[in-house]
């Protein structure tokens, strides 16, 4: 059924049709949403391999989010977005070469990711010469020898960037970061720069992990989990049946978020036949809709709830023999909160007192309690300091090191864990590069590399000509996207591994090139045999993946290969490496994997045990933190209120349900009742009549900054939505336009996505959905 440049029916905006929004997720809906496109674009033989292996013992792990596998697994351990990955992906739909000359670069750029990606698999390199406005097939000798020859003519390593998306496997990670080493540089930039930076930061210094303190038993056996940020139906379902086992074990789940998702309110588990005929299960026993940028103030409220109510009945609340064995810091932190005020933490949060002291009241009646976020914490301006906070209220109670309690940000990304764990930082520390540099033998660099808004920085400025991305899409995820794609268009030679076409190829420098890969669901016969690879999920359990179907053509490489071929090509004998050996023999580059990353000895043996293995975690396994002094440490965090002037409002960007990070499946999202359309801005009903304006009313949607540049979106339409009130949504990555390139998370350099000030006017003339000077990003068709 492989088929060529298929027709993509391209809608009007115009033509938004807008719903009541859920109070439930999954349901026999989410069964049809996933089965339906698996049938269509795959057909019955193609989709029962991918599903039915997906997730499974021996089978591969899904390139959707980092959720961790159950002990027990079921026959359909897959989610709705999961098998809507596992479409895009494996679909057999290929990219034919007359398509590269009918289409210039210059129309490319005009389309929506959603037409882009519908044009099906990349199955050949292509190249873009230097003044030309089309890409050519060329063979993967001429490709490989055009990027190598390129990265030699530089005048410094420095002027190279290597971007790794959390696609990439331990092992392509591992061989990736071996060959920039190798050349020179620690540029290496990554998606974890834009999501979960902050938490490695936060956790980082006040327990010495970057990762999840507990296991995948611990989220079904707790007593109390808090949900802060997060929305798991869209973002990672499977989380959802965790959730689900751990009411049914009796306990709670507190969600705060800024939006009443459907996925925080009650799940119908198309499993069970109470998930079928029946109402399914209530999820969250309390919801707390927080004002944007509120979480950090309520933690610390809180904590101070907690620390008085030690005070009202002295040694009955606090774990004194873990504070006083593991911690350290909690006079300081007493003294601090001691002048905490209540009436700015209830300004900052929209919560009344009442509320906060329910929680308060929650989690001082649980023994086991579980904290889990993702990005709505992330990529908040005070997003590290706010991860130190959960930390603080876990500290308290002796939440971290025992079963069914800890600290838990969700990858939302199926191996930015593993990708880390692999050397993908661009501030990997002394020991690791000791140790790769004694395994093969050469002088890895030490200085500091470039993350993700510096690299952006450095094309814009020329210091880096040369943009390399293993996977992702990079000038679409990034912030401030008008920056983005000049900084790119500056490049002197981007080149991009990818499956299928997204924005990143149509924004292309000087020359580029594009090295189509094979995806995860197919399966990879080197030299030796077929191959598997391995992953890390969100718990830190490490798994193979073998793929179940038949690449759609013989003439793709796997990531691994075209990593290999770019070593050898490139370095020759500037590391002691066997870049042959690597491609035909994937267990040779888990020997070396054993011998560099710590915690992965003996990988080959430990990674075909049942299940994998996990790696250690030192305060999840011994309440032992690797920090200065061996303890964990509570911290004192200044309380910055986010400002709101009147008659603005606090963006926070988001996902639809039917999209993946960038990539944008259709344009269609149930849970918040949104249908053939993406270019909305969610808006509090009270807020539309205090600001004048009315529910499906055309604005333009303006940011404000320090900067005095006036990003802008043109003819967004308002819809009007339970979001909580001075608050508003809007989806990334169109809203990117609006997240300025300097404006970071304080720490980790994230881009702040969720604390956007803008501003609402009367839409002016212009196409609807369409962007201003600043950026030209949005201003494409929709289609469905």
């Amino acid at each position: 059924m492989t088929r060529n440049n298929p027709e993509v029916r391209e809608v009007d905006e115009n033509d938004l049709e807008v719903s009541k929004p859920k109070d439930w997720a999954g349901g026999l809906p989410a069964v049809y949403y996933s089965m339906e496109p698996a049938l269509e674009h795959m057909g019955p033989g193609r989709a029962g391999r991918t599903l039915l292996g997906m997730n499974q013992r021996g089978g591969f792990d899904c390139m959707s989010c980092a959720w961790p596998d159950p002990g027990h697994r079921s026959t359909f351990e897959f989610c709705e977005n999961g098998a809507k990955a596992v479409t895009w992906e494996a679909t057999p739909v290929t990219v034919a070469s007359e398509f590269w000359a009918e289409h210039p670069i210059s129309e490319l750029r005009e389309k929506s990711e959603y037409w882009l990606g519908m044009q099906g698999r990349l199955v050949e390199p292509v190249y873009k010469a230097a003044g030309e406005d089309h890409y050519r097939p060329i063979g993967w000798d001429e490709a490989i020898g055009r990027v190598a020859g390129k990265l030699k003519s530089l005048g410094s390593a420095d002027e190279a960037a290597f971007y790794t998306s959390g696609r990439a496997s331990n092992e392509a990670a591992f061989l990736y970061q071996l060959f920039v080493r190798g050349f020179g540089t620690n540029n290496l930039p990554d998606c974890s720069n834009m999501c979960h930076e902050s938490s490695g930061w936060g956790m980082g210094q006040t327990i010495g992990v970057g990762k999840a303190t507990v296991t995948y038993d611990d989220f079904v056996n707790s007593d109390l989990m808090i949900v802060i940020g997060q929305n798991p139906g869209t973002n990672h379902p499977r989380m959802l049946t965790a959730m689900e086992r751990q009411k049914e074990n009796g306990g709670q789940i507190v969600a705060v978020n800024p939006l009443p998702e459907a996925g925080l309110r009650r799940f119908k588990n198309p499993q069970k036949p109470k998930g079928v005929i029946g109402k399914g299960t209530e999820l969250a026993d309390q919801f707390l809709q927080i004002r944007a940028g509120g979480d950090m103030a309520l933690l610390q409220a809180v904590s101070q709830r907690v620390l008085a109510a030690e005070d009202a009945a002295p040694g009955t609340v606090l774990d004194h023999e873990f504070l006083e064995a593991h911690c350290e810091g909690l006079e300081q932190l007493r003294a601090h909160l001691a002048e905490l005020d209540e009436a700015t933490v209830l300004e900052a949060t929209g919560l009344t007192a009442e509320e906060i002291d329910e929680l308060a009241g929650r989690y001082l009646a649980a023994e086991k309690v579980i904290i889990t976020w993702a990005m709505g914490v992330t990529q908040q301006k005070n997003g590290v300091a706010t991860i130190k906070e959960i930390i603080n209220l876990l500290l308290l109670r002796g939440n971290i090191g025992k079963p069914g309690a800890g600290a838990s940000p969700i990858r939302g990304h199926s191996n930015v864990q593993g990708d880390r764990t692999m050397g993908i930082w661009e501030q990997m520390p002394p020991a690791f590069l000791d140790a790769l540099g004694e395994e093969f033998s050469f002088d890895p660099p030490r200085g500091h590399g470039v993350d993700a808004v510096e690299a952006v920085r450095q094309m814009r400025d020329g210091k880096i000509k040369l943009f390399l991305a293993l996977g992702g899409n990079f000038t679409a995820a990034m912030s401030d996207t008008a920056a983005t794609e000049a900084a790119m268009d500056e490049l002197e030679m981007n080149v991009q591994i990818s499956t299928k076409l997204n924005r990143s190829h149509t924004v292309t420098g000087a020359e580029a090139l594009i090295l189509p890969t094979m995806g995860r669901t197919e399966i990879d016969v080197q030299a030796s045999g077929e191959q598997f690879v391995s992953v890390e999920d969100t718990v830190s359990a490490v798994h193979p993946s073998w793929g179940r179907v038949a690449p759609v053509s013989e003439n793709l490489l796997s990531e691994i290969a075209i990593i290999a071929r770019l070593g050898r090509a490139t370095l020759g004998e500037a590391v002691a490496a066997d870049w042959e050996g690597f491609e035909a023999d994937y267990d040779t580059i888990r020997e070396h994997i054993s011998h560099v990353v710590v915690g992965c000895e003996d990988y080959n043996r430990r990674i075909r045990q049942e299940g994998g293995f996990v790696l250690a975690n030192g305060p999840r396994d011994s309440r032992t933190f690797n920090t200065p002094t061996g303890k964990a440490q509570l911290s004192v965090n200044a309380l910055d209120l986010l400002e709101c002037p009147p008659g603005r409002l606090i963006l926070q960007t988001l996902r639809s349900h039917d999209q993946f990070n960038t990539t944008i499946y259709g344009y269609n999202d149930r849970y918040r009742g949104i249908k053939k359309g993406r270019h909305v801005i969610f808006v509090n009903p009270q807020d539309l009549e205090e600001l004048g304006f009315e529910d499906g009313q055309l604005v333009d949607v303006h940011g404000e900054y320090v900067d005095g540049k006036d990003r802008v979106l043109r003819k967004w339409r308002i819809v009007s939505y339970p979001a909580a009130r001075g608050c508003a949504a809007a989806y990334y990555p169109e809203a990117n336009v609006l997240v300025p390139l300097d404006d970071t998370v304080e720490g980790s350099n994230t881009p702040v996505s969720k604390g956007v000030i803008i501003r609402l006017e009367p839409a002016e003339d212009g196409p609807a959905g369409g962007a201003g000077e600043e950026n030209q990003r949005a201003d494409m068709p929709a289609t469905v």
